[in-house]
């Protein structure tokens, strides 16, 4: 894929199906999510895959791959394989926006800044975790811009990594209580979407964060569609793929299919 500037991507001419997938949140304590995702980077027959945020429940920094941590290694081995046979790219999330260069090289991935234009055959998709459009939750808009401030970040990751890997652990806690109290959070603002839509010339959106698999009718013709979280302990267990498909061969006029492929099971909605 090659990149035009640092909010958008030029898909090349070989591609005909890309995934998006996200909100993964892979824990060391959820083997059936683990199993299932490695079993999807192993099979799919895309020829990109998008992770759009959330591919790990934390992130502390790239640092723990040279500590004794199995499970980050084990996933950093999935994600090297499926790289060396497909395009694989991970954008940020909430959860693991402490990403870095050191992980994407050992995973042959490709970082993508949040949002990003997918400019693929005639249509421009933008791309975006979606935690940034929640504009509702004014609390955690006000933690995000704490936390994603370049003074945060260098103060965090100069922690000792068990200093960081405990603070992390409270923030999971915290959540979790509030999940456990019935707390509804908020939705991606439908306004906002639009005018991001606009300002960056797109056509349509995909997103994830907000756990609410589903698509959403904009202004004119554009489309908002949101990706499923990942968890397969979960009752009904929960593990969905969106595909986007172009016409072969790719004319200007093509319109893209797009599917929902629940894994690892060959069932799917479709919609042009």
């Amino acid at each position: 894929m090659q990149a035009t500037n640092r909010m958008e991507l030029l898909a090349p001419s070989r591609w005909r199906s890309v995934d998006f997938i996200s909100d993964l949140h892979l824990q060391a304590s959820n083997a059936q999510t683990f199993a299932v995702w490695s079993d999807y980077l192993q099979t799919t027959t895309a020829d990109a895959v998008i992770i759009l945020g959330d591919l790990f429940e934390v992130w502390v920094g790239d640092d723990c791959l040279s500590q004794e941590q199995r499970f980050e290694h084990d996933c950093v081995n999935v994600l090297r394989s499926a790289g060396s046979r497909l395009d694989l790219y991970i954008m940020p999330g909430n959860r693991d926006f402490l990403m870095g260069r050191s992980l994407m090289a050992a995973c042959r991935a490709h970082a993508l800044n949040d949002p990003t234009v997918l400019v693929w055959g005639p249509q421009r998709w933008l791309l975006t975790h979606g935690d940034a459009l929640c504009l509702d939750d004014t609390a955690y808009m006000d933690f995000r811009a704490m936390v994603r401030s370049p003074q945060w970040r260098t103060d965090f990751l100069h922690k000792p990594i068990s200093e960081r890997i405990e603070l992390a652990r409270s923030m999971r806690m915290q959540s979790e209580a509030r999940k456990q109290a019935g707390t509804v959070y908020s939705d991606v603002d439908g306004a906002a979407a639009e005018v991001l839509l606009q300002r960056l010339g797109a056509d349509h959106m995909i997103h994830g964060h907000t756990h609410r698999p589903g698509l959403h009718c904009l202004q004119g013709s554009s489309q908002r569609w949101v990706l499923s979280d990942w968890d397969l302990q979960a009752q009904p267990a929960r593990a969905e793929v969106l595909r986007l498909t172009l016409p072969i061969p790719q004319q200007e006029k093509s319109s893209a299919n797009m599917q929902r492929l629940a894994w690892p099971t060959t069932k799917s909605t479709t919609a042009d």
